[in-house]
């Protein structure tokens, strides 16, 4: 084997060992036999370009090229022309998915689920650093500086998991690059032939500098030896200086899993984030409470949203035209006029700490009266907070139907109009042929489409066999479908999800609304709603009665009277009956006082791992001049913008930490968070002057951010911290330092405009202080090594050292 395919072969193992370190980051392994694949192509090609032989320069275009067209084959297949081709169409498309993948990757936990956003960013990504790797080592036959790249893989995948991502995947990253560092060494020295060692002396004591045998080689050897461990010692060193994030895949708004020192604002009840670090936690932390007029709350489910579009990768909310909040909402899709139905008004207040776009409802809503920007989507009947808006302290009456259909009226319901039966019993190619097959198996002997549903419903929650348990994995696809029907055991995004699918197999329209449980009664007749109490269920459409709740999901929430045996005898029986159906009987009851205690504190609380996925409108007008730059970008979009990015976070991470209790450490934390505010303001535009008092700064950053009431009030208050801690002779301690600080985060983020905050989130200005302090670091090390004791003489002894050689 020659030495190019040696170094090839060896660059494509370093980076294949590199990528293993991106292993515990998301769910299963397939994504790696994909990108080997791709890389292989890739190697091959350039393999091919330095054998006819091309320039450098085209061999790596050439690379480029095929990368290119091998991500848009992979990725945007459909929208290529000619199936390969990157035209506007496919351009759009791979940003489409690269705006997706960044959503997903804000969002979801660790683990997360391989959607098609996350795959083209973790697959593209290894390519990438693939193309530099063959690049740096075989092109230019300079492996030493391929270790950069490799570093950067294993840096990124150290500082997002949980805790490092361990030796193993540490030592075959260090492997890697040792192996490609021997296999250079190698080849250079099989082309100079034999070494000029000087170690070896002729039988008349004068070197011949020639012999190839003893200690000829020993210099190169020794040189790779010290560059291997000098490699080592900066690959263990830089993982270690990195954050272990612990919300999200990139972290999040603080609080969010219920971990660190409490306060922040809760990010992990959102329907875009996996529920599952919550369910598990041990403090149910309070989201809303509210009162109603209602007789009977165990069916007052709070809805956030409904998804209804399944790919294969995952459920998201489908691509919805907004309006403005009507004074009375429309009547429900579907709902006859001869279903029993009872209007119930609810007043809700939302925690000041719970923030997110989506505003919890009881379904179907009829009138809603809330102040703020809100907007409405019809299809889903959800409310959407728009440009910054959220639910953060919120204060509103609702008005809500309790539809109450009787299993005759649900039996005899007639065809879905053929609009709505096309698009919501959609399923995906790559869905498991046992998904189907086990509906069918179910539903066998079944009359109509309310009995399979029932006996799907029944088959999920107590004759199935299945066991509810908030440890298995959250995803939400094809694999997590059929991995769930084998195991049988999940918690309830899998239930309702699975049923959603099963449904959409037996042609019953089905989607998965996502919201809250009733919650606890207080002693004071409100009701409480706790990060533990949020749930997902899959909504089946009957026509005649409309989007129909069901609950498959084991020992949670209640369920529906229309869907219980026909046996209800004694009427006043009837309503305590709900949590029959279940296959746990003791938390069925959620207005219970104790609804929230044993079991539950046991079992924790389900959600979803599903995100929503607003895609960006077709950009047919592109020209076709345009499409290699756009294309060249969006794949460096894909490593670039991730590490200012995570240097930001870990710099917030940090500065709002809980830290030490002592006086000194107080002191640091507020000028730490008064950092933070200065930098969050620089990010949006407002430069710091630090030649302002904080006082006058904190006007400033007021008046140029156009900060609200609330946000101007944190910062001041901040502001006056940093005085008393450095003006008091003893200042006073200051307490929510980091409520404070993503208050003014929050304003700022609320007053900039959309390209701003995008500006602010990846490419954030206050990311030059790295400059700065590698350039003063730099300058600080040149200085030692300037005044270092004795440099005189041992600059001496070279330089005679080197005439004497010339």
């Amino acid at each position: 084997m020659s030495g190019r395919a040696r170094l090839a072969l060896c660059a494509f193992a370093a980076t294949l060992l590199a990528s293993g370190a991106l292993l515990p980051l998301v769910e299963g392994a397939g994504w790696l036999v994909q990108a080997a694949l791709l890389l292989g192509v890739q190697g091959g090609v350039g393999a091919l370009a330095r054998r006819v032989p091309l320039a450098r320069s085209l061999t790596i275009a050439s690379q480029t090229l095929v990368t290119l067209l091998l991500l848009t084959v992979v990725f945007a297949r459909d929208q290529a022309v000619f199936g390969v081709l990157p035209g506007p169409e496919a351009v759009v498309r791979l940003g489409e998915l690269l705006v997706a993948g960044g959503e997903d990757i804000g969002t979801y936990a660790i683990p997360a689920p391989m959607t098609d956003g996350i795959r083209l960013m973790v697959v593209g990504g290894v390519v990438l650093i693939g193309l530099a790797v063959d690049a740096l080592a075989v092109t230019f036959r300079s492996a030493a500086p391929a270790g950069l790249p490799l570093l950067a893989l294993y840096s990124v995948a150290a500082g997002l998991g949980d805790g490092g991502t361990g030796w193993l995947w540490f030592l075959l990253a260090a492997c890697g690059y040792l192996l490609l560092l021997l296999a250079e060494g190698r080849d250079r020295l099989s082309q100079w032939g034999r070494v000029f060692g000087g170690a070896n002396r002729s039988p008349g004591g004068l070197s011949d500098g020639l012999s190839g045998r003893g200690g000829g080689a020993s210099a190169p050897v020794r040189t790779g030896r010290r560059i291997g461990v000098l490699a080592l010692g900066i690959a263990l060193v830089v993982p270690l200086a990195l954050p272990s994030l612990d919300s999200g895949l990139l972290g999040g708004r603080g609080g969010g899993n219920g971990k660190g020192s409490g306060g922040g604002t809760i990010t992990a009840v959102n329907p875009l984030v996996s529920l599952k670090d919550n369910l598990n936690q041990p403090d149910n932390r309070e989201v809303m409470t509210y009162r109603t007029n209602a007789e009977d709350p165990r069916d007052l489910y709070l809805r956030i949203i409904s998804l209804d579009e399944f790919n294969g990768s995952e459920w998201r909310s489908s691509t919805r035209r907004l309006t403005d909040v009507p004074d009375r909402l429309p009547q429900p899709t579907g709902l006859g006029r001869d279903v029993s139905v009872t209007e119930i008004r609810t007043n809700i207040s939302s925690s000041p700490s719970y923030q997110q776009n989506y505003l919890p409802l009881p379904y179907p809503a009829s009138e809603v009266a809330i102040e703020g920007r809100w907007r409405y989507e019809p299809e889903g009947r959800t409310l959407i907070g728009d440009d910054g808006q959220n639910t953060g302290g919120a204060q509103y009456e609702v008005s809500s139907l309790i539809v109450e259909p009787t299993a005759a009226q649900l039996a005899a319901a007639g065809p879905p109009p053929q609009k709505l039966r096309s698009e919501y019993t959609q399923v995906p190619d790559s869905l498991p042929s046992v998904v189907a097959e086990e509906a069918e198996k179910i539903t066998e002997g079944s009359a109509n489409a309310y009995e399979r549903a029932v006996k799907l419903q029944s088959w999920f929650a107590s004759e199935g066999g299945f066991t509810y348990n908030t440890s298995v994995s959250s995803g939400t696809g094809s694999s997590a479908i059929a991995r769930f029907l084998r195991d049988k055991e999940g918690f309830c995004i899998h239930f309702s999800f699975t049923m959603a699918a099963m449904a959409r197999t037996l042609d019953i329209p089905a989607r998965v609304a996502v919201g809250f449980t009733p919650g606890a009664v207080q002693s004071d007749g409100s009701y409480s709603v706790g990060l533990r109490d949020a749930h997902a269920w899959p909504e089946l459409y009957f026509e005649g009665v409309g989007w129909t709740r069901f609950e498959p999901t084991p020992s949670r929430g209640s369920t529906p009277t229309y869907t219980l045996p026909e046996t209800p005898t004694d009427g006043a029986s009837a309503p305590a009956q709900p949590s029959a159906g279940a296959s746990t009987a003791p938390s069925a009851v959620p207005s219970a006082p104790e609804s929230c205690s044993p079991q539950m504190r046991r079992q924790g609380e389900c959600g979803q791992s599903a995100a929503p996925g607003p895609t960006s409108p077709t950009d047919e007008g592109t020209p076709v001049g345009t499409v290699a730059l756009v294309v060249l970008g969006a794949l460096l979009v894909l490593l670039l913008p991730l590490l200012p990015l995570l240097w930001r976070i870990r710099v917030r991470n940090r500065r709002l930490g809980s830290g030490g209790r002592t006086p000194a450490d107080a002191a640091a934390r507020v000028l730490a968070a008064w950092q933070e505010i200065t930098d969050c303001a620089w990010d949006h535009g407002i430069a710091p002057d630090e030649s302002l008092t904080p006082r006058k700064a904190a006007a400033r950053i007021v008046r140029l951010g156009g900060l609200d009431t609330m946000a101007a009030e944190a910062v001041h208050r901040i502001a006056g911290a940093v005085e008393q801690v450095l003006y008091a002779p003893e200042p006073r301690l200051a307490a929510g330092l980091t409520e404070d600080a993503l208050a003014v985060r929050a304003g700022l983020e609320a007053k900039a405009g959309r390209g701003a905050r995008l500006r602010a989130k990846l490419a954030p200005r206050s990311a030059v202080r790295v400059a700065w302090a590698v350039s003063d670091r730099w300058a600080a090390l040149v200085q030692r090594w300037t005044d270092r004791p004795g440099r005189g003489r041992w600059t001496a002894r070279w330089r005679r050292l080197s005439r004497q050689h010339g």
